[in-house]
């Protein structure tokens, strides 16, 4: 486990971009924490720098978070909560944990995402061993005996307790060498020229809703692969085979990484609700 994150100088860089990025300005940041905005400044570069990424576009008198800082944002808060509960349940004098542990996975983000974090959560826990069900299919939680979920979508059964980790946006990407070969969609119709990479377990398939503020357009776009495993179709995609509609969940590493590149970034696919992490309501 890497502990360098928790030492004084990273959390104050983590304290300044949340503070900005709740109070929309260095100054409201700086009033927030008590220290002068030019210390807010040079503490919220010194994360950019770290993390070789932008997380605002400053101006003169406000600054705008970017769609990357928007998600660490959200990340950094959730960290911060699981923290804030873990510091209770420690003062509550919580038993010890011990047994056998089911969680039910969605297949590709519990391999890209979770599943790395399960050994430490074993190294921290050596009394619990765990189960993971790695799959897309709707889990009925309670009836199949899992003790915690995570489900991506729209929540419909009422016997979950469920805690919202994200939003879970879809979007559309290609590779850089693919859009230099057939070029850059500017509207959801140019769509039809290009060589789509299908999911096949969205909602709409084989349609993709396409939305963006009010504005919704439906296309039935054709390519050369259709999978129900989103992370062929990533492969797929950063092997230059064309345009993927998927999680942003999912991509999200590559575009940082600038392997793939965000395709009209201004439409979103599909109604994505929210990620969760849910269990099962104990019985009174």
């Amino acid at each position: 486990m890497n502990l360098d994150v928790l030492d004084s100088q990273h959390s104050d860089e983590i304290a300044a971009f949340l503070a900005v990025a709740s109070q929309g300005s260095f100054v409201g940041a700086g009033r927030l924490l008590q220290r002068h905005p030019s210390v807010v400044s040079k503490r919220l570069a010194a994360l950019e720098k770290r993390l070789g990424v932008r997380l605002v576009e400053r101006s003169t008198r406000q600054v705008q978070i970017t769609d990357i800082g928007v998600k660490l944002e959200q990340r950094l808060r959730s960290a911060i909560g699981l923290i804030a509960e873990a510091e209770q349940q420690a003062a509550d004098g919580a038993v010890e944990i011990r047994g056998t542990l089911r969680l039910a996975l969605p297949a590709a983000m519990g391999r890209l995402w979770l599943g790395p974090m399960l050994p430490e959560f074993l190294k921290a826990y050596p009394n619990v061993s765990i189960v993971a069900d790695y799959s897309d299919r709707l889990v009925d939680i309670i009836d199949e005996g899992f003790d915690a979920a995570i489900r991506i979508g729209e929540l419909e059964d009422n016997r979950l307790i469920a805690r919202k980790l994200s939003d879970h946006r879809r979007i559309l990407c290609a590779s850089p060498a693919y859009i230099e070969k057939h070029g850059m969609p500017k509207t959801p119709q140019d769509l039809a020229k290009h060589n789509c990479l299908r999911f096949s377990g969205l909602a709409s398939f084989p349609h993709w809703r396409l939305r963006c503020g009010n504005k919704l357009q439906t296309i039935s776009p054709t390519g050369s692969m259709t999978a129900n495993d989103s992370q062929s179709l990533l492969a797929a995609a950063r092997a230059d085979a064309g345009i993927l509609g998927a999680g942003e969940w999912l991509m999200s590493r590559d575009i940082v990484a600038g392997a793939l590149l965000h395709v009209l970034p201004d439409w979103e696919l599909d109604t994505g609700g929210g990620i969760y992490r849910t269990r099962p309501v104990k019985p009174s």
